[in-house]
């Protein structure tokens, strides 16, 4: 097969901005020819919160049309720095971004598609993940089929760890094997770390370096509180999202802290130390391989004081950042969507079952025409 050349464009549960990946697929393998991430403004970001929260029909219409705006200039902006013309472009696979998702019921992303074909000129592939809950799925998470096919170990089992506002595991047992690979959601990963730090330090968009996780304590009655949520032990396959730990959980989260006697900094610590335990048990309990590495992307991965606290949870399974052996972390989703566009306009199934629940491999997304 050809490589085909495509934009895959990804806005995560974190909020932190978007992230564009311009890549070359073909024959089992991805290239990453350019990435670029463009940052949320303060106002963006609220007014995603504000939509999620409370938002009219008109507010979401809005919105809808503003994302995908949004989402057009930003792939410009990557072609223009990669010297790409739009016409050499098969298409851009656009994620969206999810603003309700609610396993077994519905799930709904925002960045018209229609308005990026236009400013684009070129074919989108969207809304990935109706059809996969249509077909009695979780929806999420999609990422899997693409670390099965791309980011798999070639001799032996690894798991992929993406940690962006929710953490996501995948079990691979060898690279293009899908059968015993599965994955799901293991809850927060830096969302409910941000949105506490935002709420401590206004002038903050998250906890850079992880210095204030350093400089605080994990509360250990609130963690354990925290850690009898059900979801936490609630079997695969299973995904949640921002309705569960966004805002409103980080928010308690910082009151049962400061009602417990803990300072800003044990809240930020309290919330890096959740997302570093409920990584660790879901691993430990749903892994029959106690050498198996660990691959870490997202932003997450740049967290140090998170990263360590895993990799002290998780040993003797070694910790390996994404980076180190394929390319920066924080373009894997966007590949990743990019890898399940060409699924899509191939005629292809881009769903794992094993990890959504689907009652089986379905062909994800709309296709809007150039």
């Amino acid at each position: 097969m050809s490589a085909t050349l495509a934009v895959g464009v990804m806005s995560g549960t974190s909020l932190d901005g978007i992230s564009t990946a311009l890549v070359r697929l073909g024959d089992g393998k991805v290239e990453l020819v350019s990435f670029r991430q463009e940052p949320y403004s303060t106002a963006e970001r609220g007014a995603i919160i504000d939509a999620i929260a409370r938002g009219t029909p008109k507010d979401v219409a809005f919105l809808h049309v503003a994302l995908g705006e949004r989402f057009a200039g930003a792939v410009l902006a990557l072609l223009a720095q990669a010297r790409v013309s739009p016409r050499d472009l098969s298409f851009v696979a656009s994620h969206g971004q999810t603003i309700w998702h609610e396993p077994g019921h519905a799930t709904f992303q925002l960045g018209d598609a229609a308005v990026l074909a236009e400013r684009v000129g070129v074919r989108v592939v969207s809304d990935f993940r109706a059809r996969d809950v249509a077909a009695g799925g979780q929806g999420a998470p999609l990422v899997p089929l693409a670390d099965v096919m791309l980011f798999g170990h070639e001799q032996r089992g690894r798991w992929l760890l993406n940690i962006g506002g929710i953490a996501n595991v995948t079990w691979v047992p060898k690279r293009g094997v899908a059968e015993g690979a599965f994955a799901f959601d293991t809850g927060p990963g830096v969302g409910v770390i941000d949105s506490v730090t935002r709420r401590v330090d206004p002038e903050a968009t998250y906890d850079v370096g992880g210095e204030r996780a350093r400089r605080g304590r994990a509360m250990t009655k609130v963690l354990d509180e925290l850690l009898a949520d059900p979801y936490f032990a609630q079997q695969p396959p299973k995904s949640t999202g921002r309705e569960r730990y966004g805002v409103e959980y980080a928010d308690k989260l910082l009151a049962r802290v400061k009602k417990a006697g803990g300072s800003d900094n044990d809240a930020v610590a309290t919330a890096t130390a959740l997302t570093a335990e409920t990584i660790g048990r879901a691993i430990a309990t749903w892994g029959k391989d106690s050498t198996a590495e660990v691959v870490i992307s997202g932003g997450g991965a740049k967290n140090p004081a998170l990263v360590e606290r895993l990799a002290a949870k998780i040993q003797p399974r070694p910790v390996v950042l994404f980076d180190q052996l394929f390319f920066n972390g924080e373009a894997k989703e966007a590949v990743a969507f990019a890898f399940l566009g060409l699924q899509t306009v191939s005629g292809k199934a881009g769903n794992l079952p094993a990890a959504t629940g689907a009652r089986g491999p379905r062909v994800l997304g709309h296709i809007t025409p150039a």
